[in-house]
This record gives C-alpha cells, sequence and structure tokens, in this order.
C-alpha cells in the first residue's frame, strides 16, 4: 500500500503570448482562464495509478486561495479520494515558503496516522517558473529526492523513477517516504468524467490556514537595458579606400607607424 500526496497550484492558462503584471513579476491572468501545468496533470495521473496499484490512496493538495478548489476538485473527478487547501495567496509566497506549508501538512497528517509515503510535485511551477519546491520540500522532510522524471512505480517496495539524462534513459530507486517531480510527457493525463465530477463535489476538502508567516518570493526583477546605437561610416569603395583603413586601423591601435 502506496499513500501519495500530490502537490498542484492554480496558474494561468495562456498560449502563445504572455502578458506580466506591471511589476513584472507575475502572469496577467485578467483576461484568460485558470488550470495546472501540464507537469502537474502528469503527477496527478501518477499518483492516482500508483494509488490504485498499491491499494493505497492519492491525496490533492494545493497551496493557494478559495479559487483554487476548482482544480482540486477537477483532481479528485480524476480519481484523488482527499484534498487539502491551505487557503492562501501564492504571491505572497515563496518557494521556500511553499514547501514549508507542503511539510507541515505532511507532518500533521503523518500524526494523524495518514502519512504520505510518497510526494509528487511538478518540475516547477507554470507562472513563476519556480524549481525549487521539490528540493526545499524534501531537505525539510529530510526525504531522498528525484527531480524532472518522466514516470513513478513502485516496484518491490521501492519507488522507481525514470526519466531521460543528459546521458540517455536513467533509474532511480528511492526508499520511502521520498519526493519525485515530474516531467511532462511520460504519461497520459486522463480528463474528469461527469461521473467523477460529481463524485468530487461530495468529497470534504480539509482546509488549513498557513502554518507560519511568509517570507515572501523575493525575486529580483531584470530589465534589458536599451539598444546600444551604432554608426556606420563608408571609408570608400574599391582600392580608393585602403589608405583610410590604414588609417582606421592606426587609430585603434591595430596598426603602429
Amino acid at each position: 500500500m502506496t499513500n501519495v500526496l500530490v502537490c498542484i497550484k492554480r496558474v494561468p492558462d495562456v498560449s502563445g503570448d504572455i502578458a506580466l503584471t506591471a511589476d513584472g513579476q507575475g502572469v496577467d491572468a485578467r483576461h484568460v482562464g485558470f488550470t495546472i501545468s501540464d507537469h502537474e496533470a502528469c503527477a496527478v495521473e501518477l499518483a492516482v495509478r500508483i494509488a490504485t496499484a498499491t491499494e493505497g490512496t492519492a491525496t490533492v493538495l494545493t497551496v493557494g486561495t478559495a479559487e483554487a478548489t476548482e482544480q482540486v476538485r477537477n483532481a479528485l473527478a480524476i480519481g484523488c479520494t482527499a484534498a487539502t487547501h491551505v487557503l492562501a495567496d501564492p504571491a505572497a509566497l515563496g518557494a521556500a515558503d511553499v514547501a514549508r506549508e507542503i511539510a507541515a501538512v505532511v507532518r500533521d497528517h503523518e500524526g494523524q496516522g495518514r502519512g504520505h509515503d510518497l510526494v509528487l510535485l511538478g518540475n516547477d511551477a507554470a507562472d513563476s517558473g519556480d524549481f525549487q519546491v521539490g528540493i526545499r520540500l524534501a531537505y525539510e522532510l529530510d526525504r531522498p529526492v528525484v527531480n524532472g522524471v518522466s514516470t513513478v512505480e513502485v516496484e518491490d517496495g521501492s519507488i522507481v523513477a525514470r526519466g531521460e539524462g543528459p546521458d540517455g534513459h536513467e533509474t532511480f530507486r528511492l526508499p520511502p517516504p521520498a519526493v519525485v517531480t515530474i516531467l511532462e510527457g511520460g504519461v497520459e493525463p486522463r480528463y474528469p468524467s461527469v461521473p467523477g465530477r460529481m463524485k468530487a463535489k461530495k468529497v470534504q476538502i480539509e482546509e488549513r490556514e498557513p502554518a507560519s508567516e511568509p517570507a515572501g518570493p523575493n525575486r529580483v526583477r531584470f530589465t534589458l537595458p536599451p539598444p546600444v546605437s551604432s554608426d556606420v561610416q563608408v571609408l570608400g569603395e574599391g582600392a580608393a579606400a585602403a589608405p583610410a583603413v590604414v588609417d582606421l586601423f592606426e587609430r585603434i591601435g591595430v596598426l603602429s607607424k
């Protein structure tokens, strides 16, 4: 039996050009819908598959605003059987803050006798581009971690993660409990069915307040300097330009008299 916790984040559903907020710190979502990242959709699919194959449980977790309940219900409709929602403004949280909140949930669930043998996350956040949450969570919980794999299975009591590395196909075996981050492409995520959606509406979502004060994202905004204008000087044409070229080389120090 393997109990899986899969973490998702409500993000703008964007395609093509992405508009940023005025401060350049986030995606302008005023005119788009919301979803989860493709990485997380694959993580949800893997969580449901592992729970089903091992007769365990798949719990979905999000740290976000009340509107993120929509994405939690979708994960429940796909096959997750329980849900936890930490009510917080994700814009005010950095990667370390999110990792601490997830770790607090994992510890509380362990204390309640419903621990998680495996925590799955998307490889990176689709809106803020944070790649750090999985690593920080593993350090918070003192668990082994593998990043950026395509598939995860449980074989003979071990967590087996597979993906593509710089030298070809890679396989990792981890003792549970463990943390793994997922890249899209390894599995085909299923879509919520009508019966699944009806069943998901009946699931009681555990709502929590943040366990600690956030430190914030502390991002630094980089700006591109304006392009430096360049002047073009025509030195001449053909052989008649040779004296001017020699003079130029002398001025810039390529030739000396």
